[in-house]
């Protein structure tokens, strides 16, 4: 008797991860107004009319990448207060502070990062993911650190200049201005 084989067709919602996965590669190299729909669904190996059936335009793709991008910002300070040292809002802010240095040291999340930053400055969709993302990780990070609004924004204020110290490998420059700039930063 012959065994049939079954081929698994993936559903909408596995294509539509899969798309984000791979967009978050093509936005991460030429930005939200450098990438094309057409290059997502090339990197994704599907037609660029089934991105379309997944996500209505190129701003609500971008805005699910941007969504995607907190996601894993999210689930990185989850592991991070989950291994801290400590109760206290320090141990458990310096924790996430690592562990969100280790996530970021993927350049195409922190591309993303800074590209969607940046559109957001003109595209209102984005705004909203941004700010919506911004929103639920500053709520995650007060409770599960405890700490108070000056050391909450002290972390995100941290967390940014770990964005620019990496984004232009300041690390590599000797120079006073970078070893001002670097001073107490972790990066990977």
């Amino acid at each position: 008797m012959q065994t049939e084989r079954r081929r698994h067709l993936s559903t909408a919602e596995e294509r539509r991860e899969t798309v984000l996965r791979t967009a978050i590669g093509a936005f991460a190299s030429r930005g939200y107004f450098g990438t094309t729909t057409t290059e997502v669904a090339k990197a994704a190996g599907i037609s660029q009319a089934y991105v379309y059936r997944l996500f209505p335009n190129k701003e609500s793709l971008f805005a699910a990448v941007v969504e995607h991008c907190f996601v894993r910002v999210r689930e990185s300070l989850e592991g991070g207060a989950a291994e801290a040292k400590g109760s206290s809002p320090e141990a458990v802010l310096s924790s996430m502070g690592d562990a969100y240095a280790r996530l970021i040291s993927d350049n195409d999340l922190l591309l993303v990062q800074l590209h969607a930053q940046a559109a957001a400055v003109s595209v209102p969709a984005i705004r909203n993911a941004v700010r919506a993302g911004y929103a639920r990780t500053v709520e995650y990070v007060r409770g599960a650190s405890g700490g108070d609004d000056r050391q909450v924004q002290e972390f995100f204020a941290v967390g940014m200049l770990c964005h620019l110290v990496v984004s232009m490998e300041a690390q590599e420059v000797d120079a006073p201005w970078t070893r001002t700039l670097t001073a107490g930063i972790r990066h990977y």
